[in-house]
């Protein structure tokens, strides 16, 4: 499917499609058997406890004082035996502790004595500046002058002493071997060479490879890995050797990390899943440790399947010692290269690794004996996007006549994760219009909101330029209605949406994976319909044209350098990017031709465009009453679909339909030599349109 844009075209985004597992708790395995973590609640109950009784010890002593305790300095103590305030008649039960002295002022009642409603009053004086050499003189001194008995110390020794201590001591403790082991948990400072892989026990993975739709070869090719997975002794009794390591390869949002969880579903074994990313770290060796300790685990969870997400950010290729190099993620890669070495076939660990970035991965990790197998999971084609949407919408209340096929033909490209969007957008638009279930309306509007954004219904506009965006976006409808080998037309807006100021959109009637020299040159000239209207009709351009010039541009150069459809040029493949497959993208490398090629290159591709503008040209000169008309209407509607322009088609064409297939056999090769009898055949009905 695509798109033009009378501003700017919006092509559709990928995203990994990852599916978050059920709500379960979490299992750890021991030995390969499931654990249940220990839950925070009771983690938050223990250390509330620990703070309780720590705080009880520490001041246990001044809450189990009595309210009458007096407190003495020694000095004032003195004074009070000198001026016989302090005597034999009221000091009683004198004792001299490690830290104080202590009495009393009249003696504790004995049990046959009758209760009395006055108790003693004690007094303590602190001595824990003093030596023990001091406190016996001052002993001895106050026995001798004043008469006063010291009572034995019946206090603690300094076996008990220490025992005191370590009593109050040992809830601290435990509270901080509580705290350092929250903060090592994973991501912390204390956890440096630990794992961050998530472990999932076999309870723990529901999906299976019926969950898995659009994709049915790479589920093929997983099928022998689970075999593995259950009978390993199967192979081995024949000497087989199953693959290491399987290896993910596909765009983004196609499944791979629901693949690698279905195998692990589909076999019943413990799956570790870790992100390339996670091993990347500012302290030397962290990666590599993380990387030995995952693979120690997985070997203690044997069989196990290890999931690499995002292999490209961990498994780039090497600077073989070049400036601006990483040794810290080459030292990451070394360690995961010799530790896949490392397990034998009887260890029955399988690695799979998910990446878009096959170009810039190590050639050592891609060796036989490491990721032997490479399993490719494309974009569905129209089959298997129809099974994607029947999983998806079974979680949403739908109309019985949804046409699943027709949304299905209208999402060509869509990956997984754009069709869960796409369903989810439609559900939110029918709750946004107070529906009980989702209908087709809604689901072409989701088609529409995700290729082109969402509509702002609400910026103003004025009158010119909206008929501008329109005799735009029309002009690209009336082109690709008139050449033989253009996608039809499925839609046309000149509602704004994100960026642009309208769209014409193309449902094509079969996926072609290998287009053709014709087929290239008509869509050249679909990119060049709103120019051309512009021009007929106001014989002046606007920016609005930016991107389809862009892409008109882009697609004859890769036909001149990339294709080898130039005449002049030869069958020559001049190497100007590499690109990854998947994504698209393009990282410039050094020119490896001359200048006078360059020069003949951009001659070609200007040839090119040239000869494909003059065509549109001569489309929308023949046809202008058509393109007037197809504009009114647009403006008065807004948003034209391909039964309201074939109508309109029919109304200014009485003789045969100018539409994909109505040119001759003999002229389908070439559209540009077909410009002759398209004008011809519109004479008869067009006069007097030409600027």
């Amino acid at each position: 499917m695509q798109t033009h844009s009378g501003k700017e075209h919006h092509s559709m985004s990928d995203s990994d499609q990852r599916p978050a597992p059920d709500a379960k708790p979490k299992k750890d395995s021991n030995g390969g058997q499931p654990r249940k973590p220990e839950s925070p609640n009771s983690n938050r109950t223990v250390l509330y406890l620990l703070i309780v009784a720590t705080i009880c010890l520490v001041f246990s002593p001044l809450l189990f004082t009595k309210s009458d305790l007096k407190t003495l300095t020694l000095s004032e103590f003195e004074e009070g035996l000198e001026d016989g305030n302090f005597n034999k008649t009221n000091v009683y039960n004198l004792k001299f502790g490690l830290t104080a002295i202590t009495f009393q002022d009249q003696p504790l009642p004995k049990p046959e004595d009758p209760p009395s409603e006055v108790s003693p009053k004690l007094f303590r004086i602190p001595t824990a500046t003093m030596g023990n050499t001091w406190q016996a003189e001052v002993k001895n001194e106050i026995e001798e002058k004043y008469g006063i008995r010291a009572s034995p110390t019946d206090g603690p020794s300094e076996w008990q002493s220490w025992a005191l201590l370590m009593i109050i001591a040992a809830p601290l403790i435990l509270l901080l071997i509580l705290m350092i082991r929250r903060v090592g948990g994973a991501g912390s400072a204390l956890s440096f060479g630990r794992s961050r892989g998530k472990v999932y026990a076999q309870d723990d993975l529901d999906t299976t490879f019926d969950d898995v739709k659009g994709i049915d070869e790479a589920v093929e090719e997983l099928k022998e890995v689970v075999e593995f997975l259950k009978s390993p002794g199967k192979y081995q009794a024949l000497g087989g050797r199953i693959p290491k390591g399987v290896l993910l390869v596909g765009p983004p949002g196609t499944g791979k990390t629901m693949l690698a969880k279905a195998v692990a579903g589909e076999a019943g074994v413990p799956f570790v899943s870790i992100s390339g990313s996670d091993f990347v770290e500012m302290f030397v060796g962290v990666g590599a440790a993380r990387v030995r300790d995952m693979f120690q685990q997985a070997a203690q969870r044997s069989p196990c399947i290890i999931f690499i997400d995002e292999l490209d950010a961990l498994g780039k290729a090497r600077s073989n010692g070049m400036p601006g190099g990483n040794d810290e993620r080459e030292q990451t890669l070394n360690a995961l290269l010799v530790e896949m070495d490392g397990f034998g076939s009887d260890q029955s660990v399988i690695v799979m690794g998910a990446t878009n970035r096959l170009d810039v991965l190590d050639q050592a990790l891609l060796r036989p004996g490491r990721f032997d197998r490479q399993v490719l999971v494309d974009r569905p084609d129209i089959k298997g996007r129809e099974a994607i949407l029947k999983v998806h919408m079974t979680k949403i209340k739908m109309d019985e006549s949804v046409n699943l096929a027709r949304i299905a033909k209208l999402t060509a490209g869509f990956v997984g994760a754009d069709l869960a969007n796409l369903v989810n957008e439609a559900a939110l638009l029918a709750a946004r219009k107070d529906k009980k279930c989702v209908t087709q309306d809604e689901f072409e509007e989701a088609v529409d909101r995700v290729v082109a954004g969402l509509a702002k219904h609400t910026r103003i506009i004025d009158d010119e330029e909206r008929e501008r965006t329109a005799y735009h976006e029309c002009g690209h409808a009336l082109t690709a209605c008139s050449l033989p080998n253009a996608d039809p037309v499925h839609k046309i807006s000149i509602i704004p949406r994100g960026r642009t100021l309208g769209f014409m959109m193309q449902s094509p009637d079969s996926e072609s994976h290998n287009m053709t020299k014709s087929a290239l040159l008509a869509e050249i000239c679909v990119m060049l319909g709103g120019t051309a209207a512009e021009h007929v009709i106001y014989d002046e351009p606007s920016v609005g044209a930016q991107n389809d010039l862009q892409r008109a541009t882009d697609t004859a150069r890769r036909m001149v350098t990339e294709w080898g459809m130039s005449e002049k040029i030869g069958k020559v493949h001049y190497s100007e990017s590499r690109s990854s497959p998947f994504l698209g993208g393009r990282m410039s490398e050094e020119p490896t031709h001359s200048e006078q090629t360059i020069r003949e290159i951009d001659l070609e591709v200007k040839k090119i465009i040239d000869a494909g503008y003059a065509q549109t040209l001569e489309i929308i000169r023949s046809r202008r009453q058509v393109l007037e008309q197809m504009t009114r209407e647009l403006i008065e509607v807004e948003t034209m679909d391909a039964d309201h322009l074939k109508r309109i088609l029919d109304e200014h064409h009485p003789g045969a339909q100018i539409v994909p297939g109505t040119f001759s056999k003999a002229d389908t090769a070439n559209p540009f030599a077909a410009a002759d009898q398209e004008k011809n055949d519109s004479d008869a009905e067009v006069s007097g349109t030409d600027d």
